[in-house]
């Protein structure tokens, strides 16, 4: 929209922002609290509109206006009937603020023609325009309720002054006190009407703003469900994906070796017992919310990566000095390197070497897994879940995974990971402690007794109904 075009200012009423800071559910906000304050003192203002009715007709009683007894009855009666009509129409005018600006024209023209025409027979009667003013700024629009607060002002003194022809003092003074009634109901209803106005638009400014913290809050929390999600694929694909792919595999090997190869099947057997015990262990971590089973015995992550390469049949190369790094990003460093693994079995094949490069560095640490497969075109789209996963989990620490390739001169898959400059201690417990279990603690017991190259994670697995 341009910043030129005219936009015209809509009329101002009483109860024009309300309709802002009601909302469909009504005029109670977010925080159960009452947009509009005045709405809580409809007994308030029957109370005062009784109180300034019972005082006009008081005034009138003791009054000296020598006005004919039958124009006295008349005015009474006709005084008297602003309460019917208060109570029967004005009342539901006044709670709906106007809404229906047919029935609260309607109602104000009414209650205005019967005040008038009493304070034509009765000049003592204009106190009740103390009652009447505050209903035409609350139920009318700005401008028509400025001209009604004229009209009910300046009428009862111009009839009064034509039907009664009082002397030039008399006139004087009347004239001079609607004209001040006058200035005081415009100028003091004008301010009253900007200040309810400005905090029916503070109420809406409030519930709009707990409408967007609720907002942000319900979106927090989809965005931490869908990561949480993210991360529990990418565990998933990275453990017991690769685990079952594995299985699957070996299933293969062993129905080709069966018949005729009786000790490679028993190899490939005892394979498949030890990655499903992997497996087994590496479930039972995501579900206890530890650190994968290669580091929850409390190792290096060297060692861990050691087990993880010869499970793979691949080389490790580590330089630099081993240091603690964060839990976090021990882990991201082992899934990456798993994740590398896993996919030279899967698309170079069984046969193809594998080396993996683990350098701590001042500043960074830096996994390098190179096989000498057939290799694939990096700018060709992929629909695997793996490198992506990969991209995603290095990210999270700040960190960058990068793929070099071509097809028949292998693959080369690099992860730069930051250190950061101090290192918290790993936290303590049973999933990170490395020192021997409390036989007198309940939350502990020692591990069962291990056979020869049986790591921690199998012995677990293996005591673990």
């Amino acid at each position: 929209m341009s910043g030129d075009l005219p936009v015209e200012e809509q009329e101002r009423r009483l109860s024009g922002p309300a309709e802002a800071a009601r909302g469909p559910a009504g005029p109670v906000g977010p925080r159960g609290v009452d947009m509009d304050v005045h709405s809580r003192v409809w007994l308030g203002w029957d109370v005062y509109f009784a109180v300034v009715w019972v005082g006009t007709v008081v005034f009138v009683i003791g009054g000296s206006f020598p006005a004919p007894l039958a124009v006295r009855i008349v005015a009474c009666c006709l005084f008297v009937l602003l309460v019917p009509w208060h109570l029967c129409v004005g009342r539901t005018v006044l709670r709906t603020e106007g809404e229906d600006e047919r029935a609260a024209l309607r109602y104000i023209v009414v209650a205005a023609v019967l005040f008038i025409a009493t304070t034509w027979m009765l000049p003592e009667s204009r106190l009740a325009t103390f009652a009447l003013v505050p209903q035409c700024f609350m139920v009318l629009r700005y401008r028509r309720a400025m001209i009604a607060v004229a009209l009910v002002n300046v009428l009862p003194i111009v009839g009064w002054a034509a039907i009664w022809r009082p002397d030039g003092e008399s006139l004087f003074f009347n004239a001079v006190s609607a004209l001040v009634t006058l200035a005081f109901s415009l100028v003091f209803g004008s301010w009253i009407i900007k200040v309810i106005e400005q905090s029916q638009e503070r109420a809406a400014l409030i519930a709009e703003l707990d409408a967007s913290r609720e907002e942000v809050a319900r979106l927090s929390a989809e965005r931490g469900a869908l990561a949480e999600r993210e991360r529990m694929s990418r565990e998933i694909h990275d453990t017991l994906a690769q685990g079952f792919t594995s299985l699957l595999m070996l299933v293969q090997a062993v129905d080709s070796e069966v018949e005729h190869d009786l000790p490679g099947a028993r190899r490939h057997l005892a394979l498949m017992e030890q990655t499903a015990r992997q497996n087994l262990a590496e479930a039972r971590a995501l579900v206890a919310g530890r650190a994968p089973a290669d580091l929850d015995d409390g190792g290096s992550l060297p060692d861990a990566l050691r087990r993880l390469a010869d499970r793979h049949r691949a080389t490790l190369t580590v330089t630099g000095t081993p240091r603690a790094l964060p839990p976090g990003l021990e882990v991201v460093a082992l899934r990456s390197c798993q994740e590398a693994l896993s996919n030279v079995r899967k698309h170079a094949g069984q046969e193809v070497t594998a080396e993996v490069h683990f350098s701590y560095d001042d500043e960074e640490l830096v996994v390098a897994v190179r096989d000498s497969g057939r290799g694939f075109d990096t700018g060709a789209p992929h629909a695997g879940f793996g490198l992506r996963g990969l991209r995603a989990r290095a990210a999270e620490v700040h960190g960058t995974a990068a793929v070099t390739s071509r097809p028949g001169a292998g693959t080369t898959v690099t992860v730069r990971l930051p250190v950061p400059a101090a290192v918290p201690p790993r936290p303590s417990g049973p999933a990170a402690s490395s020192g021997p279990p409390d036989p007198s603690d309940p939350g502990e017991r020692p591990d069962p007794p291990s056979a020869p190259g049986e790591d921690r994670s199998t012995r677990l697995s293996r005591s673990t109904p």
